[in-house]
């Protein structure tokens, strides 16, 4: 009788032993089920959100026009270059447009001025001297030399493409950079391009007006800008012809001492 009865108190130990164990593998298969049922409703939201990121205009932002669409927007008379050469299209590209040295340059007066404070700066006048290299002639920067030179070419770009000024690397290679950070052109921008050209070389290094010195890689803008910088009343280049110094001194932070 004793042992019947400890037969049957084992058998319903073991019975509840296997049902603890089969309910601890059953909610792990749920849980598992339901990881699983989330990372793929996840992933799949997050396919679908790339999917249409890459389906809307959003990526067209990110685009550089080609030589076609550069092309087309200057039949088009969006983008307008002013150039002196009849053949001036043959400077277009696969991706870019490539610009050419005007002959005027300038260089900091560095004996006149212990410091360039845009604080203390009313007028850009007396900071720089005008050069004007004549035909035929080169213009040498010297080793860590600092000057202003300017496309030959105006530009005018619309209110719904912007440019990047990107150096060659033919003139990188001989040390020279074409501009130090102003490497963006805003929507609605007219004239020509001061080029912040610097000799990181140990060698002089001449320059001739008229060669290719940069190039502009155009990218169209999700939208016209409602305030292109044609209208913008903070803009300080605008219209420019000659290399333009700093005009920092203009931002409202030195004028009236708020942005």
């Amino acid at each position: 009788m004793k042992r019947s009865k400890k037969r049957g108190v084992d058998f319903m130990w073991n019975k509840r032993k296997l049902l603890a164990i089969s309910c601890e593998l059953l909610q792990g298969l749920i849980h598992r089920f339901k990881d699983s049922w989330l990372m793929t409703k996840l992933k799949d939201q997050h396919d679908k959100e790339i999917n249409s990121f890459y389906n809307t205009q959003e990526i067209f932002s990110l685009m550089i026009l080609s030589d076609k669409d550069i092309n087309a927007k200057i039949d088009a008379g969006q983008i307008i270059i002013d150039s002196p050469f009849a053949n001036w299209k043959n400077q277009i590209g696969a991706s870019s447009m490539d610009m050419r040295l005007g002959k005027h340059f300038k260089i900091y007066e560095h004996g006149k001025y212990a410091v360039l404070d845009p604080k203390l700066m009313t007028d850009a006048k007396d900071l720089t001297r005008l050069i004007e290299v004549p035909e035929g002639e080169a213009f040498i920067v010297q080793p860590g030399e600092f000057v202003l030179g300017v496309t030959l070419e105006k530009v005018s770009l619309p209110n719904d493409v912007v440019a990047r000024v990107e150096g060659r690397s033919s003139l990188g290679r001989l040390g020279i950079i074409i501009h130090s950070t102003a490497g963006f052109v805003d929507a609605g921008f007219a004239g020509t391009i001061t080029l912040e050209i610097t000799n990181i070389n140990r060698m002089p290094v001449a320059l001739y007006p008229g060669m290719r010195v940069c190039q502009l890689a155009f990218e169209p803008m999700t939208s016209a800008a409602e305030v292109p910088y044609s209208k913008k009343g903070t803009s300080k280049y605008q219209d420019q012809i000659f290399p333009q110094e700093s005009r920092i001194y203009m931002d409202p932070l030195f004028v009236d001492g708020k942005e």
